[in-house]
């Protein structure tokens, strides 16, 4: 039975739209009958035994706290302590396969041990680490940081024995560095329909609670980054309202930007038309979804949003929910305007305002719009189908590896 070392950031109990993806993949590889167990990194941060058991699946932690100090010696420091953590889990389990997940300082760390102990490695991309940190707000494109961390991608993918990478926007990137095409897979980013797929009712006394009897609500699921282009979203209100005078606009999470999307909101002259929820458990998340007429995902313009697919428009059409998002390229992938969603120019209130008034004017087609994208989600976006992507990769790996492994 083969048995796949996945080497990770962060995992479960976590939550966060990297952890839903891993607990996808490694629910749908253990339903494929493969052994399967996460191995986190420093930066996990979670409080919790060193093998701990969540979902039924394994996941194993490096010991000890971030390194401190210096970027570049504290991130070398917790290269050197998740590598020698991999060690250890390969001498006792002995994996077929080690599948590192971004960012880059896993695939180095995995890297390795699986020269060492000739096992073959695939490094999985969800998104360039030097983007993330522009969009987080940590780094600036162009520095040399940027520009560090950027080598480092290249040279990870050029050895890995093969790459998977979330979207086709990421893949041409790495083209265009000269990688090899045929080295390179597309797993996209999917949805567990056994956890999306049957949306729940819309509960009344939640509704009355958040305030939203007979409205229009519009709303946002998710973590509270700058990318995200919530203030656009706030400040699109003034005009929705105008032309909608029930519209709502429901957020429901956190993160950076809270504080200053709270002072925005309570500046707006339609501060009563916006509704602050905070973090939800993930198993309340989708009572929230119920509540929403339209899901709007307003993600402005830059590298990040345009090479990268985001999770949460998935789950939003297999809840249901109509979607309407910034025409950047990550959700040009995702969705066909007038078709699965609506897409509107980004980083403009104006065209986020009328798209969303127009949706709601013309509610005659919101069922088939509804059936239509949630088809789309079954058929092409379910873990249950794209885990298979990887199975050709794996045993091409695997044949490749017999004599490296017979001799090691």
């Amino acid at each position: 039975m083969t048995r796949i070392l996945h080497v990770l950031d962060h995992s479960l109990p976590l939550h966060s739209g990297y952890t839903f993806r891993t607990r996808a993949i490694l629910r749908a590889q253990m339903a494929r009958g493969w052994q399967v167990r996460g191995l986190t990194g420093r930066r996990h941060g979670g409080d919790g035994p060193d093998v701990e058991q969540v979902d039924g699946l394994t996941f194993h932690r490096t010991p000890g706290p971030p390194s401190t100090g210096n970027a570049l010696l504290r991130e070398w420091r917790d290269i050197a302590a998740h590598a020698d953590a991999i060690e250890q889990l390969v001498g006792e389990w002995r994996p077929d396969i080690i599948h590192a997940h971004s960012p880059v300082l896993n695939a180095i760390a995995a890297q390795r041990v699986a020269r060492r102990h000739g096992i073959p490695m695939l490094y999985e991309i969800r998104a360039f680490w030097e983007d993330a940190a522009v969009g987080n707000g940590t780094g600036a494109e162009g520095s040399p940081r940027y520009w560090l961390t950027r080598q480092l991608e290249t040279h990870a993918v050029r050895a890995a024995d093969a790459v998977a990478v979330i979207c086709d926007g990421l893949r041409a990137d790495l083209v265009a560095r000269g990688v090899d095409a045929a080295k390179i897979i597309v797993s996209p980013n999917g949805v567990d329909m056994e956890q999306f797929g049957v949306p729940a009712p819309r509960d009344p006394a939640l509704t009355a609670k958040l305030g939203l009897e007979g409205a229009d609500v519009v709303g946002f699921i998710g973590s509270f980054y700058d990318y995200e282009g919530l203030d656009d979203l706030i400040a699109a209100m003034p005009r929705l309202v105008r032309a909608r005078p029930s519209a709502r606009l429901l957020l429901v999470g956190g993160g950076p930007c809270e504080d200053a999307l709270r002072a925005q909101a309570t500046a707006s002259p339609f501060a009563d038309h916006i509704v602050f929820v905070g973090r939800v458990p993930h198993d309340q998340v989708e009572h929230y979804y119920a509540q929403v007429d339209i899901l709007a995902y307003p993600r402005k313009a830059m590298r990040l949003t345009d090479l990268v697919t985001p999770l949460k428009p998935l789950e939003a059409m297999a809840q249901g929910r109509l979607v309407a998002a910034s025409s950047v390229g990550g959700h040009r992938e995702l969705i066909e305007d007038g078709v699965t969603g609506t897409l509107f120019a980004p980083d403009d209130p104006a065209a986020l305002a009328a798209a969303l008034a127009g949706l709601f004017a013309d509610r005659a087609t919101w069922d088939e719009r509804r059936a239509i994208a949630r088809a789309f989600v079954e058929d092409q976006r379910n873990w249950s189908a794209n885990i298979l992507r990887y199975e050709p990769v794996y045993q091409r790996l695997l044949g490749a590896s017999g004599p490296a492994r017979a001799a090691a």
